[in-house]
């Protein structure tokens, strides 16, 4: 047989073969179809039966998967030359493709075989809901994702008279596919019996895919299983809390689940982390919902956090309960969300933290007094809590989470400046590193430092648990150099770390007398050091009490 023969009889088993998978794919897809419509009918009806259906629905969408997968080789394949090496060796020519986007954080683990036309797109997407849109648009709605629960939580029974559930969704401006994966998933992973209504609440987007094209899904979802969907918009952006009390309130199940529209539920869950809750509808009314004086985003969920629990409620933790949750690179809120969280985060603390408060003031490295931060009206929250005669915050700190560090001892924190140089700053260097250094000032984390009555001085971000190590100045003893190390290190190898300090004075370390200061190196910068005491003054950004 001639070479261009045996071409041409692979070329038409290959053709045969693509047009057998083909068929296979619209006969497997009807199949589905009268599988999947009977299920629905049954759904409500005969419980045991749609769940058997659902697992065959389940199995069919591998095979769909496996035979669509062979199909679309087979296509590439018959678009492909065969290209004859050494006389013998048949190989197909792989298209290297440009990668447009080398530094985007959307294509460090994905997207090799994207063309360019198709990075600019999931670039663009990507860019504009702060996840890979791209992708979740190719997915189906009713995906298989991996079960991360603990292994006994397959064998964990519930009872069958559980409360009706009201599942609210809050979104702004997602991707549409992320919106209908979030609703397909609720439907297929929550018993009928148990699930009320699940409640869109739109916080005035402006993309466009969530007009008539979330309707027409909607609508699709209304034929199926009439009265579950409800739609609430507000006409005006509003932030997630007060989209989270209109899911809320237009609620009429027993229990509401308040949740991300960015989520995939799994089999037997409840919610975790992120700001997403459940809870007994009437018992979220009677300790006061949210506090609809946050704004934007923000503490809401630590502030309903602590207010449950001094005022006579739980927050239970359920390992066998998971939901997928898309973290987004960024917020569609607000180009920069910091002001509002410290915003919020302030209000918190004049409520529910006594005087605890300042420990937010601390950890957003503000002053103590005159912040310049407007927190609004408080005056009913504290009504609230007077009203429900809830706990003080240090029952919460000795009872619910003992692990913090109240910080009660600290004098000053901030940054610290030497009189000699006021645009520079003590900063905690390299890291991982020991050696601390100073440099211009720019008042972020890695130059806060943090002065405790019993003379440690910590050099960079604040650890606020007990069992976490902060890290400690210390004076070695010997050489010019201070060194930076963790303060259980530290005491361990009994470093010199323990120092005496006041306002506009020098940094003396107790045991060696040696100072804290700075001097000017060969290449004319400033270094710092431990030396004998000349007469340099330090000064800390914020004091809590004169000392």
């Amino acid at each position: 047989m001639s070479r261009s023969t045996r071409m041409r009889s692979g070329w038409i088993k290959g053709s045969f073969l693509a047009f057998a998978l083909a068929a296979a794919l619209l006969y497997l897809g009807s199949i589905k179809r009268e599988v999947y419509n009977r299920s629905k009918k049954l759904q409500r009806a005969h419980h045991n039966d749609s769940i058997r259906d659902q697992g065959m629905l389940t199995r069919m969408d591998k095979i769909e998967m496996d035979i669509s997968r062979l199909f679309n080789l087979m296509k590439k394949l018959e678009k492909k030359e065969p290209v004859k090496r050494n006389n013998a060796e048949v190989k197909m020519e792989r298209k290297v493709v440009r990668k447009l986007y080398p530094n985007s954080a959307l294509f460090s683990k994905w997207g090799d075989a994207l063309s360019e036309e198709e990075q600019k797109e999931a670039e663009t997407l990507y860019q504009r809901y702060g996840y890979n849109a791209f992708l979740s648009d190719r997915l189906p709605l009713n995906r298989e994702i991996p079960d991360t629960r603990p292994t006994r939580c397959v064998e964990k029974k519930y009872p069958e008279d559980l409360p009706s559930m009201s599942v609210v969704l809050i979104y702004l401006d997602e991707a549409l596919s992320i919106i209908k994966r979030a609703i397909r998933s609720i439907i297929d992973k929550t018993p009928a019996r148990l699930l009320k209504e699940i409640i869109l609440v739109d916080d005035h987007s402006t993309n466009e895919d969530l007009m008539e094209k979330l309707d027409e899904y909607v609508n699709s979802i209304d034929e199926e299983l009439p009265g579950l969907m409800k739609k609430v918009r507000h006409s005006e952006q509003l932030g997630l809390t007060q989209a989270r009390l209109s899911g809320w309130r237009a609620a009429v199940g027993d229990v509401v689940a308040i949740l991300d529209a960015h989520v995939e539920v799994h089999v037997q869950w409840s919610p975790s982390v992120m700001g997403i809750l459940v809870a007994d509808r009437k018992f979220f009314g009677e300790i006061g919902s949210l506090d609809g004086g946050m704004k934007i985003y923000g503490g809401e969920n630590v502030e309903l956090g602590i207010r449950v629990w001094l005022c006579g409620g739980s927050i239970e933790v359920i390992p066998c309960s998971k939901i997928a949750h898309i973290e987004r690179a960024k917020k569609p809120y607000l180009p920069d969300l910091s002001e509002m969280v410290k915003r919020n985060a302030l209000r918190v603390a004049e409520v529910w933290m006594d005087e605890y408060k300042h420990n937010v003031n601390v950890a957003w490295n503000l002053p103590i007094d005159k912040h310049g931060i407007d927190i609004g009206d408080v005056s009913e929250r504290k009504k609230l809590r007077e009203k429900l005669k809830c706990k003080p915050f240090k029952w919460y700190l000795d009872h619910i989470y003992p692990q913090l560090d109240p910080l009660q001892d600290l004098l000053g924190y901030g940054v610290l400046i030497n009189d000699l140089a006021p645009d520079i700053c003590i900063d905690q260097g390299p890291m991982p590193g020991n050696i601390p250094t100073v440099y211009g000032c720019h008042y972020h984390s890695s130059q806060h430092c943090y002065y405790r009555t019993d003379g440690q001085l910590y050099i960079g971000r604040i650890k606020s648990h007990k069992y976490n190590s902060n890290s400690c100045l210390v004076d070695p003893g010997t050489g010019v150099y201070p060194g930076l190390y963790e303060c259980k290190t530290a005491q361990q190898k009994k470093f010199h770390m323990l120092w005496d300090f006041k306002q506009d004075g020098p940094i003396q370390n107790r045991e060696t007398k040696r100072c804290l200061e700075i001097a000017k190196a060969d290449d004319g910068y400033y270094k710092l050091v431990v030396k004998q005491c000349s007469s340099q003054s330090w000064k800390i950004q914020h004091l809590i009490n004169d000392h």
